[in-house]
């Protein structure tokens, strides 16, 4: 007798592979990468639909076991990785725009890498004017301040007026509450989920986390490493590119659809009402099901 199995595999939990099945993505669909630098010699990263923006720090790796190169590559993975390899690669099709915001040092906790409003403020708008339709920031808040929360705030606010959805994740620190990212009413905050479809206890969550947010699997994340191995994490920096990679295929699915067609069918449409501060799961194929009946009524 088999055994039955008790979780899903990430791809599942948030129901991408059927999504997956039908596009690979398009090259004129552009992620914004605000990480760290990517180790761009990898042979299971498609380096042709790689883009760096660079702002006096190197999109690739300089050293490939620094914890920016790390991070920055296990997320590059999970977003535009080679289909068939050991990372998810959800939008393997869809040009990456590399943008390194984190600099190749040790990071000395288990949180995630963290940058300043003002930093993140800059990074979005670079990202934003090299023509990126998604946003990708696994990073927390450090240093934050008046004037830099403004800043920040003015790039999310531009961000909207372009149509740029902002994904970011919602911090590893079990808190309750929000920063000047997580509030935005632009930006989808992402918590992480377990393979038993719970949300995992060190996520931080809060009201506009969960009226605005989604979680996603946040355990047990195999991606590429840095020096060419495999690479098991977990946490809402793993969590927040299944969000932005399931947000590039619908958008490669139906290119005509509008930003704000395609961020209330990725957050809203099956889940419109809530008093929660959990988000709920992403659902990648209600959403792309909700989208196409949108689009055909029209």
């Amino acid at each position: 007798m088999s055994q039955k199995r008790t979780s899903m595999t990430p791809l599942e939990l948030v129901k991408l592979p059927s999504l997956m099945e039908r596009t690979s993505g398009r090259s004129e669909l552009k992620i914004g990468l605000i990480d760290g630098p990517v180790a761009l010699n990898h042979p299971d990263l498609t380096i042709g639909n790689i883009r760096e923006i660079s702002r006096g720090m190197n999109s690739a790796c300089t050293q490939t076991g620094s914890s920016a190169c790390v991070h920055g590559t296990f997320v590059a993975g999970i977003l535009t990785a080679k289909r068939g390899s050991v990372a998810p690669a959800i939008c393997p099709g869809c040009t990456l725009l590399v943008r390194p915001i984190f600099a190749e040092a040790e990071i000395k906790n288990d949180d995630l890498p963290s940058a300043t409003p003002g930093e993140l403020a800059t990074a979005i708008l670079d990202c934003i004017n090299a023509g990126a339709q998604v946003v990708n920031v696994s990073a927390s808040l450090a240093q934050p301040s008046i004037k830099s929360e403004c800043a920040l705030e003015e790039s999310l606010d531009y961000a909207a007026q372009r149509g740029v959805i902002v994904i970011v994740a919602a911090g590893n620190q079990g808190t309750l509450g929000s920063t000047a990212i997580t509030r935005h009413p632009w930006v989808i905050p992402v918590v992480a989920y377990d393979l038993q479809r719970n949300p995992m206890d060190h996520s931080n969550m809060g009201n506009s986390i969960g009226r605005r947010g989604l979680g996603a699997p946040g355990e047990n994340v195999t991606s590429l490493g840095s020096t060419g191995q495999t690479l098991t994490l977990g946490g809402t920096s793993a969590a927040a590119p299944f969000v932005t990679g399931a947000i590039a295929l619908l958008w490669s699915a139906l290119p005509s659809a509008t930003a704000a067609q395609v961020k209330f069918a990725i957050v809203q449409a099956y889940a419109p009402r809530r008093a929660t501060v959990v988000p709920p799961l992403l659902n990648a194929w209600g959403s792309y099901q909700f989208l196409m009946t949108t689009k055909t009524r029209r």
